[in-house]
């Protein structure tokens, strides 16, 4: 008999146009957390490539409500981090969670009609109420060469009390830029402790 029982909860919450393909490093994120045992939900959220602000913040807290008593951790990718900075805002005390990882944040100049994510864009963020969101800490990843990504990523940390982490040239952190498998967000993910470290170059 296996007594094994996780002490915590994974949210994975993707981006725009994300069907969440295999070669996503969120898909072998969900995949290789579960193999070590551990639960995690990695939800569709509804038309990804046309998104509704309020469509995917109902969905997103039905859930975090399905994370239990457990301790809670979220990662979020591209406007999956928008979403959830936008519901940090106005999150019920129920659906707080511990710790919040950060991939690829928006900055203001990705949010145009273009990109189709123009309702995304989070205004007047309070910095309390994000950390009041993750009881614990949160962090953003952000690359040296993302063109979404706020322009000063680091002041931009310090004025929402976010630690940053940066990564050389990974682009806006997809497959395309070679995360597929990615270490490094997997060992945060099973120790906060740790900077989370990009792929090194073969």
């Amino acid at each position: 008999m296996n007594d094994f029982s996780p002490s915590r909860r994974f949210l994975l919450l993707h981006g725009l146009d994300n069907h969440r393909p295999r070669g996503h490093w969120m898909w072998w994120l969900a995949e290789s957390l579960r193999g070590r045992g551990e639960q995690v939900l990695y939800p569709q959220f509804p038309a990804p490539s046309q998104p509704s602000p309020q469509t995917w913040t109902d969905l997103l807290h039905a859930e975090l409500a399905q994370l239990g008593d457990r301790e809670r951790v979220v990662v979020a990718h591209s406007l999956g981090t928008a979403l959830w900075l936008r519901a940090s805002q106005s999150l019920p005390e129920e659906l707080r969670v511990h710790r919040v990882l950060l991939v690829s944040p928006l900055g203001d100049q990705a949010f145009t009609a273009e990109n189709r994510n123009e309702e995304f864009s989070p205004r007047d963020l309070d910095p309390e109420r994000i950390a009041a969101a993750s009881t614990k800490s949160t962090r953003a990843v952000v690359s040296t060469t993302d063109p979404y990504t706020p322009v000063e990523a680091s002041a931009w940390g310090a004025e929402l009390g976010i630690e940053v982490d940066f990564l050389d040239g990974a682009g806006h952190i997809t497959p395309g830029d070679g995360y597929g498998p990615w270490p490094g967000v997997l060992d945060w993910c099973l120790d906060d402790a740790v900077p989370v470290r990009g792929i090194t170059p073969a």
